[in-house]
């Protein structure tokens, strides 16, 4: 193809006769290309993160310091109510013991009334020391 047909006119003697055709940038130019990272400002700074983050954790420890002041507070009433109900609940306990102790010493009397010198009560340990019964009912497998 010769250049008379592409261009539509007659042969030129040289490429620099041609005409430029060429595109270009708008008027006023390209918008600037972006190519900086550039991260918004927006949301908290990082003190106020920090502050914010501090608040709540100081709230929550002055929190869990009230709680166990009434912890302590409702522990200390619950050792005072035992204390004041110790006497009474011993004194039940002692004339429980007292009830099974005679029954203990009748039953001993019955079953070694044959036996000639035996005492009925008498520690047959003689240590001299009396130790009341560490668990419940004196002996269980008697009743």
């Amino acid at each position: 193809m010769t250049e008379s047909l592409v261009r539509n006119k007659p042969g030129m003697a040289s490429i620099k006769e041609m005409p430029v055709v060429q595109d270009g940038p708008p008027p006023g130019g390209f918008a600037p290309v972006r190519y900086a990272r550039r991260i918004p400002t927006s949301g908290p700074s990082a003190t106020a993160i920090f502050l914010t983050t501090f608040g709540a954790f100081a709230y929550g420890m002055y929190q869990v310091g009230q709680g166990n002041k009434v912890r302590r507070a409702l522990k200390e009433e619950k050792i005072a109510a035992r204390s004041a109900i110790l006497p009474m609940l011993q004194a039940e306990e002692d004339e429980r013991f007292v009830k099974e102790w005679k029954k203990y010493l009748e039953e001993e009397a019955r079953i070694m009334k044959d036996v000639p010198g035996w005492k009925v009560g008498e520690n047959v340990y003689n240590s001299g020391k009396w130790m009341p019964p560490a668990t419940g009912e004196l002996r269980p497998e008697v009743w």
